[in-house]
């Protein structure tokens, strides 16, 4: 997720330096919402292991 946010805004930065602005400012947007996809699934999967490890901590003893 964050390699494409990364690869959409070195497409914006292209974009923008060859003088499309409305195509760079549409890459800047796919990389923002893709960069906060990826905050968001690093949250719960952060989450969900430390509950995990709790399950399993509580199960061996």
């Amino acid at each position: 997720m964050i390699r494409l946010a990364i690869i959409s805004l070195v497409i914006a930065a292209v974009l923008a330096i060859l003088g499309f602005g409305g195509a760079a400012g549409t890459f800047v947007g796919i990389a923002k919402i893709l960069f906060f996809i990826a905050i968001a699934l690093f949250v719960l999967f952060l989450v969900l292991g430390l509950l995990a490890g709790k399950g399993i901590k509580n199960a061996i003893d």
